[in-house]
C-alpha cells in the first residue's frame, strides 16, 4: 500500500504545492528509512504552533495568583515550559529510531498487551484537552460573532449558532489532522507566522493597557510558589505532550542529532509559552481581579476596543486549532494502536466525533464543565508521567525497534514477553502511579476537592512535585528491576 498520495509533479508545481497535495494513507506501522526525510526544523514549526494558545494567558494568571511577582513567573514559566517540553524532546528520540508512534513503539517496553493501559491514558488524555479546545473555540467564536455580526454570545440562547461554531471548528481540524504528518507540518509552518503576528499584534496593544506602578510594586513570594509554579506549568504543558513526542518525529532522517531533536521541542513550545504565559503575568500583576476572574481569557477581553478585540478572538481560535490539529492526528494514531483495524483518517474522524459530542454537552447541557473536567485531565498527567519513567529508561538499552514485533499482537510477537505483558515496565508504572496519587490533591475549586492523598501535606505534595516523585519513582524502579538492561534484548520477531 502506498504511504501517501503518489503525484507526479509538473514543472508548474511548487514543493509546498506538492506536500499541500499528498494524503499520508500510512497508519502506525514503522516509516521506511528511504522515507525519514525530516529535519529538526520541521518539528520546532509545530511545536511552536501548537503552543500559541491564547489559554497560555491563564496559566501566567495563575502564577501571581500563587504569589509571586513578575519575575519569578517569567522564571517559573521558563523553567515549566522548556524543561517539560524537553521530555518531549527525549521521548522523539525513540521515534526517530523506530519510526513509529509513541504508543507504538511502547509495546516494546510494555508488552502488547501491557502496553493498553498506557494507551488508554493518553488515548483519554488527548480526547479530553480536544474536547477543552472544541469548546473554548466555539466560544471564541460566538464571541466574535457577537461583535461583527451582533448575535447573542450566550451559548444556551442561541443553539443553532453554537452548533454551528463548533463544526467550523471542527471542519477545520479534520481538513488538516485527517490529511496527516506532511501536510499538518507545511500547515503549522505557515501559520504560525500568520497567528505570530497576531499575537504580538494583541500583546503589544494590552501592554499599554498594564498598570506598571502595580507590576513595580508586586513583592516577592516564598520560594515554594516559584516551585509550585514551575509544577503547574509543566503539568499544564509539555507533560501532557509527553506520549506524543515519536508522533511527529517517526518521519526525522537517521542522521538527525538527538541533541537537535530535544532542543527543537524544547525551544519550539518554550518560546511562544514564555511569552503568552508572561503577557498573562504581567496583566494578573497589573490587575488583581484577573487573578480571581472565573473565566481570565473572557475578563482579558473585555479590557479590549472592538478593533483589538476582533483580532484577539481570532488569535485565540486560531491557536487552539494549531493545537487540536496536533492532538487529533495524535489521538488517531494512539486509537490505532489499540488495535482498531481502520485507516488512519477513519480514526481521526472517530475521535473528533467524541469530541465534538463532549463540546456539545459542555456548551448547550452542562451547567459547570470546565472545573471538573479540567480536574479530572489534570490527573491523567500522574499515569503518563509514570509512562514517561519507564519509558525512557528503556530507551537507554534500547536502539532498535522491531518492527514486525510492534504490528504483531499474537504471542507469536518478540513483544509478546509473558502473557503480551512487560511485568517489570508494568509493575513499575503502576507502582509510580499510586505514590503520585498519594502525593497529589484533585481540587476542582477551593469548596469542592474530589480526593486528598495521604502524602498531599508532604514538602513533595504541597510543592505540586508530586509528578516530579511520579517520574523518578518510575524510572528507579524499572531501572532497578533491570529495565535499562530489557531494551538491548533481541526481540524474537
Amino acid at each position: 500500500m502506498p504511504t501517501r498520495a503518489q503525484e507526479t509533479r509538473s514543472p508548474a508545481e511548487s514543493p509546498e504545492t506538492v506536500v499541500l497535495s499528498k494524503y499520508e494513507q500510512r497508519g502506525i506501522e514503522p516509516v521506511p528509512q528511504d522515507e525519514r526525510n525530516g529535519n529538526p526544523l520541521d518539528l520546532f514549526w509545530v511545536w511552536f504552533a501548537a503552543n500559541l494558545s491564547i489559554l497560555g494567558i491563564p496559566l501566567g494568571v495563575t502564577l501571581v495568583a500563587l504569589g509571586m511577582n513578575v519575575w519569578q513567573a517569567l522564571l517559573a514559566a521558563a523553567l515549566g515550559a522548556f524543561g517539560s517540553f524537553a521530555l518531549v524532546g527525549v521521548i522523539s528520540i525513540a521515534g526517530r529510531r523506530g519510526g513509529a508512534p509513541s504508543l507504538t513503539l511502547s509495546r516494546a517496553t510494555f508488552g502488547v498487551r501491557g502496553n493498553i493501559g498506557p494507551t488508554l491514558v493518553s488515548l483519554g488524555s488527548r480526547l479530553g484537552w480536544e474536547t477543552v479546545n472544541t469548546a473554548t473555540g466555539a466560544f471564541a467564536l460566538l464571541s466574535l460573532s457577537a461583535l461583527i455580526l451582533g448575535t447573542n454570545p450566550e451559548a444556551k440562547q442561541t443553539p443553532v449558532l453554537a452548533l454551528v461554531c463548533i463544526l467550523i471548528f471542527v471542519g477545520c481540524t479534520v481538513a488538516v489532522s485527517g490529511m496527516g504528518h506532511a501536510f499538518l507540518v507545511t500547515v503549522q509552518k505557515w501559520a504560525t507566522w500568520i497567528f505570530g503576528a497576531l499575537n504580538v499584534l494583541v500583546g503589544a496593544y494590552l501592554v499599554t493597557t498594564i498598570d506598571w506602578s502595580a507590576v513595580a510594586a508586586t513583592t516577592a513570594g516564598p520560594t515554594s510558589a516559584v516551585i509550585i509554579g514551575i509544577g503547574t506549568i509543566a503539568a499544564g504543558t509539555g507533560i501532557g505532550w509527553a506520549n506524543a513526542g515519536a508522533d511527529m518525529s517517526r518521519y526525522q532522517a537517521g542522521h538527525v542529532k538527538a541533541s537537535s531533536l530535544v532542543a527543537s521541542a524544547a525551544a519550539g513550545a518554550g518560546i511562544p509559552l514564555v511569552f503568552i504565559i508572561g503577557l498573562g503575568s504581567l496583566l494578573a500583576a497589573g490587575d488583581s481581579s484577573l487573578a480571581s476572574a472565573g473565566d481570565p481569557v473572557a475578563a482579558v477581553r473585555s479590557l479590549l476596543p472592538a478593533w483589538v478585540a476582533i483580532p484577539y478572538l481570532i488569535t485565540a481560535f486560531g491557536g487552539l486549532l494549531l493545537s487540536n490539529h496536533l492532538s487529533v492526528y495524535s489521538a488517531g494514531l494512539t486509537t490505532l494502536t489499540l488495535g482498531f483495524r481502520i485507516k488512519r483518517v477513519y480514526a481521526v474522524v472517530l475521535d473528533v466525533v467524541v469530541t465534538t459530542l463532549g463540546a456539545i454537552y459542555f456548551i448547550l447541557i452542562s451547567d459547570s464543565f470546565y472545573g471538573p473536567f479540567i480536574t479530572f485531565i489534570s490527573l491523567l498527567a500522574v499515569p503518563i508521567t509514570a509512562w514517561v519513567g519507564v519509558f525512557i529508561v528503556d530507551m537507554i538499552g534500547r536502539r532498535h525497534y522491531d518492527a514486525d514485533s510492534l504490528m504483531d499482537l499474537s504471542s507469536s510477537s518478540g513483544y509478546f514477553y509473558r502473557g503480551g505483558v512487560e511485568w517489570r515496565s508494568t509493575l513499575s508504572w503502576a507502582v509510580a502511579i499510586v505514590v503520585g496519587f498519594l502525593f497529589s490533591t484533585a481540587r476542582v475549586s477551593d469548596h469542592e476537592v474530589w480526593f486528598t492523598g495521604a502524602l498531599a501535606d508532604t514538602w513533595i505534595g504541597s510543592n505540586g512535585l508530586a509528578w516530579v516523585a511520579t517520574l523518578l519513582v518510575a524510572g528507579v524502579l524499572y531501572a532497578v528491576l533491570g529495565g535499562a538492561r530489557a531494551g538491548s534484548r533481541v526481540s524474537r520477531g
